[in-house]
């Protein structure tokens, strides 16, 4: 028999469900320890998750009963914060050595679960954060200071302020912190964030239609360069390559390590291949097929022929030995007809309508020739029902006449009858 505690609940595993739950929170981290009894008890290590992307790691000292998403007050300097715990257990000290925590930093402590009273300062807290950046943009502004302040996030209980800015250069804000501290009564801490940073802070939706990669997983940027386009065969255009933080993006890095293997089977593009028929250069690759197109001029396409890596090789090889094979494909080998894509179309913001209006054309020919092919019909039958009628109508029409005449006739006889009968009845009287 299973036990309770493991058993499934609303359709979903319990275990399921604290293990990765709703993907409420941004770089919220899948708990795949979560079935592992007294995991949470193991290790008294809590990860908490303040606002957006800045997390925080804490002692569980008073073994609290925590679970991921109970809202917890924790340890500050000053007074305390208003944190989400987001990860429990054995997997707290991997994440603080991937963020780079040394473990002998002295690691701040979880004072209780929040109360109403907590809760009513933290919203008041941060009811005033988008009024602060705000005024403290038109006030760095004043100042005439070359730095821009991304966002504000106000402590839970209100006594501190945090300022993420973006600068290109050094940035002397102490005139600033007087200017700041002034105005909101608070104390003022600068925090300098790049500019993947501010995305992941803001977040957004990407080119692919999903959340940004920075907002919702991502904790640690790598740099990106063009040599990754490159690899994967992409064009260097600025403005595809650039994401919402205008640097390249993140995800040009997830594929690179399997585009520069799979090069890696394919001959060097500097190497050309003698034929009897001429000298072939390289043009294109399909470097996740396998298949290489040659030219037989250098500077454009002229005689394109596609053959595999396989194919190149041994031609390669025959080079080497002296020899030079008929043609470039293998005999027997039928080319290839494949319809070009048009790249180009692919990005038209019209391409469905295309589509749609050809089908609309087709579907409206076929609905003529359909009316058409009915109403060719409809004659037809009203011709024949027509000719049916008129055979029948001079029949009628003879039979009248018939009758008529008969009627006629009878008509006179019947007069010359009595007039017969009246002569002759006289004649004899006489």
């Amino acid at each position: 028999m299973i036990h309770n505690k493991f058993k499934l609940k609303n359709g979903s595993g319990n275990l399921s469900i604290k293990g990765c739950g709703k993907q409420d929170k941004q770089l919220n981290t899948y708990d795949w320890l979560a079935d592992i009894p007294g995991n949470e008890e193991e290790v008294d290590l809590v990860e908490v998750q303040f606002k957006n992307t800045r997390k925080g790691y804490y002692k569980n000292s008073n073994k609290l009963k925590i679970e991921k998403g109970d809202i917890v007050a924790v340890e500050a300097n000053p007074g305390h914060d208003i944190g989400v715990v987001t990860l429990t257990g054995r997997l707290v000290p991997l994440q603080m050595k991937k963020a780079n925590l040394k473990p002998d930093v002295e690691i701040k402590r979880i004072y209780r679960k929040v109360k109403p009273v907590d809760m009513e300062k933290y919203e008041e807290a941060k009811a005033k954060e988008h009024d602060t950046m705000i005024r403290s943009r038109q006030i760095a502004l004043n100042l005439n200071l070359a730095m821009k302040i991304g966002d504000v996030e106000y402590q839970g209980d209100g006594n501190k302020a945090i300022f993420y800015y973006i600068a290109d250069e050094r940035v002397d804000f102490r005139q600033l912190i007087k200017v700041l501290a002034e105005a909101f009564r608070v104390r003022i801490e600068m925090k300098q964030i790049g500019a993947r940073q501010e995305a992941g802070r803001i977040g957004g939706i990407g080119p692919c239609g999903r959340e940004l990669c920075c907002a919702t997983w991502m904790t640690n940027f790598i740099s990106v360069s063009t040599s990754a386009a490159r690899f994967q065969d992409i064009s260097l255009n600025p403005q595809k390559l650039a994401g919402q933080c205008a640097k390249l993006k993140c995800c040009l890095n997830y594929e690179v390590d399997a585009y520069v293997e799979s090069q890696k089977r394919l001959p060097s593009k500097e190497i050309t291949l003698e034929t009897i028929d001429g000298t072939f250069y390289f043009f294109k690759a399909d470097i996740l097929k396998g298949t290489i197109t040659y030219s037989s001029d250098k500077s454009f396409l002229a005689n394109a022929v596609t053959i595999s890596a396989r194919r190149a090789f041994e031609i390669i090889n025959m080079n080497k030995r002296g020899e030079k094979p008929e043609m470039l494909k293998e005999n027997g080998q039928s080319s290839e007809n494949n319809k070009p894509v048009d790249l180009v179309e692919q990005e038209s913001l019209t391409r469905f309508d295309k589509r749609k209006n050809s089908n609309n054309n087709n579907n409206r020919k076929k609905k003529k020739k359909q009316t058409n092919n009915n109403a060719l019909l409809d004659n037809s039958a009203e011709n024949k029902d027509n000719m049916k009628k008129n055979e029948s109508r001079p029949k009628e029409g003879n039979n009248k006449n018939k009758n008529r005449n008969k009627q006629k006739s009878g008509h006179r006889d019947g007069y010359n009858k009595p007039e017969s009968k009246g002569s002759l009845n006289n004649e004899k009287t006489d």
